[in-house]
């Protein structure tokens, strides 16, 4: 197999095992450059060659294996250094192991086992950058409670966060959808005594009342048509960790009462149950509705309000914290960059006040998606329209918050084309209800259940207008 790409530097101040293993490596189609002694090596790694392995003796004059290594290590800390040592080395061995070596041959030694232990040490380098590189895709797409901030809210919002996490109390996080609810959530579960037991999320908004209920508490076989056999809740699932109930208030009040009785008592029957199942759950809850009006106009039980509002965490919207704007800016910026493996780059005297005069009515969410489609696409212009334009590329006006906009409906036909009124009706109801579901389905950030209510019509027939009107998220 031909390796043109991996250079391997040999390091040795025996002229003759240099040459050995330089012959043995250029035959198997290694890159190979030698060195006879320590400082050489330094010198040629300093001058910026991209060499993939350094093969290095322990016992060498002047600079010895140990010493070099050290400062290989401080020039390219995850380069593989294979360190060749004599019989009765083993004490240097062991400090060469601890110093950062990946791994040793002892001379004598046969061509096979050069072979193997380059191998090795090579797919050791893949396998660590495989586990940063799918690390940093972690910590860009689903943080375990880092908080990128640079303002003096949000400070205050991870004091609270660090003052409550190490306890089992309820935890109700407001805040407007985008904000960063569920890494506050995170944050109190990854700070506290549950961190290594079960995170489940639930969006209470995302299923209708039959589902959400056995979702939560699960079923028992012939339940319902369909239970051919049993199943736990998300309850159970959680059970001596935490379980997040995201968009909370949109819960049905006969499932509020069932909840009522895990807060109270830990304990729930499975839909079809008999018996009681009990758990100990900490439960965070979340919303972007005000569930003390929900209370007031009866569509929220009170009780559960107390008991879930044990500490109440509010996440200010972007537009109240523009310190956090380019920062975080920023951070996507470098972290996108680096899953995509991009280096874009952007004017930020032209592009940063543009951000600051923007609203995001999507909060960080919004903002994050944009630095995506920017690295994804590389065309800054995009984005400035976007920002210019109040939240479109198309050149399109948007309202602000609190605004609104007249649409005209055109309907797009041939100057001569003449079709018949019903046609042309039922065209221009088509467009009609599409602009109105979609500003429904932006405004709830694609909650269907609750843009369904907002539109003043079913759930079903939400999805049926949907799938009609060829709306695709």
């Amino acid at each position: 197999m031909m390796n043109e790409k991996i250079r391997i530097l040999v390091v040795d101040d025996d002229e003759s095992i240099r040459r050995y293993i330089s012959k043995l490596l250029t035959q198997n189609g290694y890159d190979v450059r030698t060195a006879s002694n320590g400082k050489d090596a330094v010198n040629e790694l300093r001058t910026g060659q991209d060499v993939s392995l350094a093969i290095l003796d322990i016992l060498m004059p002047e600079m010895d294996g140990l010493e070099t290594l050290n400062e290989i290590r401080k020039i390219q800390g995850d380069l593989p250094v294979l360190m060749l040592s004599a019989l009765g080395q083993t004490n240097i061995i062991v400090k060469a192991m601890k110093a950062g070596a990946t791994d040793y041959l002892v001379k004598p030694f046969e061509e096979e086992e050069l072979e193997l232990a380059i191998t090795k040490s090579l797919e050791k380098k893949k396998l660590l950058n495989e586990i940063s590189h799918l690390k940093k895709q972690l910590r860009v797409d689903e943080l375990k409670g880092e908080f990128i901030y640079n303002s003096a809210k949000m400070q205050r919002v991870k004091d609270l966060v660090e003052q409550v996490a190490d306890t089992d109390v309820s935890v109700l996080i407001e805040g407007e959808s985008g904000t960063g609810k569920e890494l506050v959530a995170r944050a109190l579960h990854y700070g506290s005594t549950f961190r290594d037991k079960p995170f489940v999320k639930v969006n209470c908004a995302a299923l209708p009342h039959d589902l959400l209920e056995s979702e939560l508490f699960g079923y028992e076989r012939g339940a319902f048509t369909g239970a051919y056999k049993s199943k736990a809740g998300k309850f159970e699932l959680a059970n001596n960790g935490t379980i997040f109930l995201d968009e909370i208030g949109e819960m049905d009040l006969g499932i509020q009462s069932k909840l009522l009785q895990v807060l109270q008592e830990g304990t729930f029957s499975r839909l079809g149950g008999k018996q009681d199942v009990k758990v100990y759950v900490r439960v965070i809850a979340a919303t972007n509705r005000d569930l003390r009006k929900a209370v007031e106009e009866g569509s929220f039980r009170e009780d559960i309000y107390y008991r879930l509002n044990v500490v109440n965490i509010t996440i200010p919207p972007l537009y109240e914290r523009k310190e956090d704007i380019t920062y975080l800016f920023e951070y996507f910026l470098d972290a996108y960059n680096d899953k995509y493996g991009k280096n874009i780059q952007v004017d930020k005297e032209s592009l940063y006040p543009l951000c600051h005069a923007y609203l995001w009515p999507g909060n960080v969410r919004e903002l994050k998606n944009q630095v995506k489609r920017l690295v994804i696409l590389g065309d800054v212009g995009d984005l400035i329209a976007y920002l210019r334009n109040g939240g479109t590329s198309t050149g399109m006006e948007k309202p602000g918050r609190g605004e609104t906009k007249v649409e005209t409906l055109e309907i797009e036909t041939d100057d001569k084309e003449v079709i018949p009124l019903k046609l042309a009706s039922k065209e221009a109801v088509i467009k009609a209800e599409r602009i109105m579901i979609l500003r429904a389905l932006r405004g709830t950030n694609w909650n269907k259940k609750r843009a369904a209510q907002l539109l003043k019509i079913s759930y079903k027939a939400l999805l049926y207008k949907i799938k009609e009107c060829g709306i695709e998220k």
